[in-house]
């Protein structure tokens, strides 16, 4: 009997970072749902996602609330500012449902964090979805990265922080699927520092 899949809902789909996880995990054992405002760019995705991965079951979604009731694990792949307003849509379908946040909460030039303290972006959207399993992960890649996984021969590092070891072990398979090597770094409250990392590697 083969292993049930589990639905994986990405919103912001479209965007760089949502494109690229989607591409990188259609071929593992998910089903996908994906969601953006951004209609062409979607379909477009859907295209080629389904040429390159005849099998990948994948359907595009009318909104993020509809997207996130069907899931078992949903991706914010959306900028800092979109997090909140997207979590009061989807709270009371997002029980207990592990949320990946990839977002660094950083000004339009990337020289620097919005909020100098503590709470992180992945904490802040755990206090908007008191219910759900927040996890911080693909915050320290770039969309590019996902076609250059191996560097000097060693395969890229993906880190990973949150307080529910299960959900840490779910989404280190899946960052395992997208390629990358998954470093458990912490619980939540070590998310502030991996969305500092990021500045370095602007």
């Amino acid at each position: 009997m083969g292993v049930t899949k589990q639905t994986i809902a990405i919103i912001g789909a479209a965007g760089n970072l949502g494109s690229a996880i989607a591409k990188s995990i259609a071929d593992g054992n998910y089903r996908l749902l994906l969601f953006d405002r951004t209609s062409e760019r979607l379909d477009w995705l859907m295209d080629d996602i389904q040429a390159n991965y005849p099998d990948a079951e994948l359907r595009s979604m009318d909104c993020a609330y509809d997207c996130s009731w069907e899931a078992d694990i949903i991706i914010f792949a959306v900028p800092h500012r979109a997090e909140k307003e997207i979590a009061d849509k989807i709270r009371e379908v997002a029980t207990q449902k592990i949320v990946i946040s990839t977002a660094n909460p950083v000004d339009q030039d990337l020289s620097k964090l919005n909020g100098e303290q503590p709470p992180s972006a992945a904490e802040k959207l755990q206090h908007s979805l008191p219910n759900s399993k927040v996890v911080k992960a693909f915050n320290t890649t770039f969309a590019d990265d996902f076609e250059n996984l191996i560097i000097a021969g060693k395969r890229l590092d993906a880190f990973i922080a949150g307080d529910d070891d299960e959900a840490l072990q779910t989404v280190s398979e899946l960052v395992k699927t997208a390629g990358f090597n998954p470093i458990i770094a912490g619980d939540l409250t070590v998310s502030s520092t991996l969305e500092r990392m990021q500045l370095l590697f602007r």
